[in-house]
């Protein structure tokens, strides 16, 4: 017999079974594949491919592992393979990881909706009980109508149940309305696996009959989710029973009940550390002691040896915006301790598992700004490089949630630079001109969000995401992280920061800088009420924006002062990277108008914000009326816009 369906062609016995091991990645097939093979396996590429597939005996009967994949369909080679091998044997041995059954019950849904006898190897239970989960084995094995076998595979538990079992594999249980569907169709393709894909849209088996592909992937997967959320309801109970500190961390890490007050007290940590000790101490003396006490004076003696600092090209080397001068001090002294910092408190969130858990945390309330899902992780990243994260919008599922994401990481998400040196400048005002700051932006992020969300056409997808154990940070992956990343920033931001400088140097010695000074004054001291050497700042804005917020240390400012200047920076077009990366991702015409518009918005909230300190007499005032249209903004966002729709078969969190 040769197995001509599946592709490649293996001599067996007359009668010999082909049984087939599928599942998603990293369940632990191979394990199960070892244990039934033995040690004589043959591997082949499959045809025009170059990827391999392996195949055995199991006593008389042929035994072929397939790549892990998380449905059968055509949307890439591991799928093709897995779905013409799957289609063409006769018993399926299905390995379910129990840490993550949400995620890969989807195909074995599938798998049992093909009509082929199926086993279902439940494996790494012990993991499952370690995270306090109890499930009901006897009850996911009636609502899948097939045997369920609980597994540890790398312990050799279960694996002779397991193989006692292959002859019970059965037909599973089918949604009723599918079922109908699938039979109508069955008479005209002569099998049930092929009529469930045409019905899905797949399109190479939809061709091989000369049918054309059904439209109905979207309402099937719909069922499908539901019916698999429903049997996770009734089989898997969450308690602490057993349950290592890990675990039960982890859960509440990711329940806003809980998760929201953990992660208040992470930031406060951070906020302390980066904005108290960095900030104060250790800026203090690399900045003042160090850059101004001994670098400057040292440079200036050495450079105006040759050139008099009074000279133009000197006041431009080694003047007050000199690139010798402020640009050394700004990089080494103010921000590589303030960043050096924050990637620290970065590194040690994505190394013990915590980064993916803020995901999971804030996607309800992403939900209501259109960035249900995958966008979640570009905005986190964000805080690390705004230019990255924007890249990363490309993995995003629509146009819809890539121009979301862009505009809001351009306007509201300061990059790690930026809020290093935020961290200082706020440490210099009281705590309730904090919480004005804070809550100002995250009222920009969910008014503006919550606009795109209604004005632009379309739906989010939900968020898939797999959470890794929680864990320890370890220090040397933490250091590693951190060191490499600081360096980055060093390579990046030395020629934009001279470029900078070399610029305000320019308007300095031409009188330019002065001039600019007097036609912004009627938008930085009219409007943002700021002294009229922030037009610098701004300038300096147009190059990087932390190169900006540096800028605002040196001014003499109120504590409102700070926070309208802060606002305003936070808010300020990004930097020449990221903005090339816009018009790159987005295209001239709407990265011109996101970059026009963000320009615009900042300005005018950092007006509105002063201006209303001005009638309001006091801080209380701005932050209950930030407080109000918060208010507002949420209240929007919670109507039902429509009909939310799941776009593939992972783990839908959070909503």
């Amino acid at each position: 017999m040769h197995c001509h369906d599946s592709g490649i062609k293996i001599n067996t016995a007359p009668g010999a079974r082909k049984i087939v091991l599928a599942g998603n990645p990293n369940v632990g097939k191979s394990v199960f594949f070892n244990a039934l093979t033995g040690l004589y396996v043959d591997v082949s590429n499959y045809p025009g491919t170059t990827l391999e597939i392996s195949y055995g005996m199991y006593g008389p009967d042929l035994v072929i592992d397939t790549p892990g994949v998380y449905g059968i369909s055509s949307f890439n080679d591991e799928e093709k393979i897995a779905r013409d091998i799957i289609l063409s044997s006769d018993v399926i041995i299905n390995v379910v990881d129990a840490v993550h059954m949400e995620r890969d019950l989807f195909l074995t849904q599938q798998i049992i909706d093909t009509g082929i006898p199926v086993v279902v190897a439940l494996n790494m239970v012990d993991e499952s009980e370690r995270q306090g989960r109890e499930i009901d084995i006897d009850l996911l094995g009636d609502l899948l109508g097939v045997p369920v076998i609980p597994t540890i595979a790398t312990k050799k538990i279960g694996i002779d149940e397991l193989k006692a079992n292959i002859d019970n594999a059965r037909q599973g249980h089918i949604d009723p309305v599918l079922h109908k569907k699938l039979h109508f169709l069955h008479d005209r393709v002569g099998d049930q696996g092929e009529a469930l894909l045409i019905l899905e849209g797949d399109p190479v088996v939809a061709e091989r009959h000369g049918i054309e592909p059904g439209l109905e992937r979207e309402e099937i997967y719909l069922q499908r989710r539901a019916r698999v959320n429903d049997i996770i309801g009734h089989v898997i109970r969450q308690t602490n029973k057993g349950a290592r500190w890990e675990a039960i961390l982890g859960r509440l890490m990711i329940f806003p009940l809980t998760g929201v007050p953990i992660l208040a007290v992470f930031l406060f940590f951070m906020y302390k550390f980066i904005g108290g000790f960095i900030a104060t101490d250790l800026v203090g003396f690399t900045e003042k002691t160090v850059m101004q006490g001994r670098y400057e004076p040292f440079i200036r003696g050495l450079v105006g040896h040759y050139i008099p600092i009074h000279t133009a090209f000197g006041k431009i080397l080694i003047g007050d915006f000199g690139i010798l001068t402020m640009t050394v001090t700004y990089i080494l002294g103010l921000l590589l301790p303030l960043v050096f910092g924050f990637y620290l408190f970065l590194s040690a969130f994505e190394d013990s598992g915590y980064l993916p858990r803020i995901a999971a945390l804030a996607d309800r309330f992403m939900s209501g700004i259109g960035l249900n899902g995958r966008a979640v992780i570009p905005l986190i990243l964000g805080f690390g490089c705004v230019t990255l994260a924007m890249i990363v919008t490309r993995l995003l599922g629509s146009e819809r949630e890539r121009r979301i994401a862009v505009f809001l990481l351009g306007l509201t998400i300061p990059c790690s630079a930026q809020m290093a040196v935020i961290a200082g400048l706020i440490s210099k005002i009281s705590g309730l001109y904090i919480i004005t700051y804070g809550l100002i932006l995250f009222t920009v992020l969910a008014v503006t969000g919550t606009l795109l969300n209604r004005l632009l056409p379309g739906e989010s997808s939900e968020l898939l995401i797999d959470l890794p154990p929680l864990r320890l940070p370890r220090i040397e992956n933490v250091l590693k992280k951190t060191v490499t990343k600081s360096y980055h920033f060093l390579v990046e931001a030395i020629p934009i920061f001279a470029g900078g400088a070399l610029l305000i140097g320019i308007l300095q010695v031409t009188g330019l800088l002065e001039t600019l000074q007097k036609l912004m004054q009627p938008l930085t001291v009219g409007w943002l009420g700021l002294p009229k050497e922030a037009a610098t700042v701004f300038v300096m804005g147009f190059v990087r924006r932390d190169f900006a917020a540096a800028g605002l240390a040196g001014l003499p400012l109120t504590e409102m002062q700070i926070v309208v200047g802060l606002i305003t920076i936070t808010l300020f077009v990004p930097c020449i990277a990221s903005t090339l990366i816009i018009f790159k991702e987005r295209g001239r015409r709407e990265a011109f108008v996101m970059w026009s518009a963000i320009m615009s918005l900042a300005f005018l909230i950092g007006g509105i914000t002063a201006q209303a300190y001005r009638m309001l007499g006091s801080v209380k005032g701005v932050l209950w009326a930030a407080l109000a249209v918060l208010l507002l903004a949420v209240i929007i966002g919670r109507i039902p816009k429509s009909n939310k729709k799941v776009l593939s078969g992972g783990i839908t969190h959070g909503s």
